[in-house]
């Protein structure tokens, strides 16, 4: 902290010991002793609750991140929630507006038929048609060896 050496020591020993005299030197010195042991003291604890109050501080940036990013992460959870039925309702409008457009065109447009699509409809396989002469049963006659 001071850099005092051992021979600036020795001369401000010297000085006191000049000034005081041998019979109040002892008693000085254990006064200053004092008072440096409560000066060093009062300077640790305020250290320390400097830490502490930095730790708290630290402590509460590190949670308060955490909580913003929740925050933001819901509400964009809201957003797309709130897109989800903007999209839904549009869908059900349209429906509900071709559902009505239906409604009001007279009886004999309603009756007929759609147009046929220019397409044929896709060719669609059935058990039977399948496989022919295959039996139903694919384990051999009883009485017979397999070949």
């Amino acid at each position: 902290m001071f850099d005092i050496g051992f021979s600036e020591l020795l001369v401000i020993a010297v000085v006191a010991l000049l000034v005081l005299g041998p019979e109040r030197l002892p008693k000085a010195a254990r006064f200053a002793g004092l008072w440096v042991r409560k000066a060093r003291a009062q300077w640790y604890s305020v250290k320390s609750e400097f830490e502490r109050e930095m730790a708290a501080d630290e402590m509460k940036r590190s949670l308060g991140n955490p909580v913003q990013d929740l925050r933001r992460e819901v509400e964009g959870v809201g957003r797309d929630f709130g897109d989800s039925m903007r999209d839904v309702e549009t869908r059900v409008r349209a429906d509900h507006d071709a559902a009505t457009a239906v409604q009001d065109l007279p009886p004999a447009a309603q009756d007929a038929p759609a147009a046929a699509p220019d397409t044929p409809p896709p060719f669609e396989l059935t058990p039977d048609d399948a496989a022919p002469d295959a039996p139903a049963d694919p384990r051999p006659p009883q009485g017979t060896t397999p070949p």
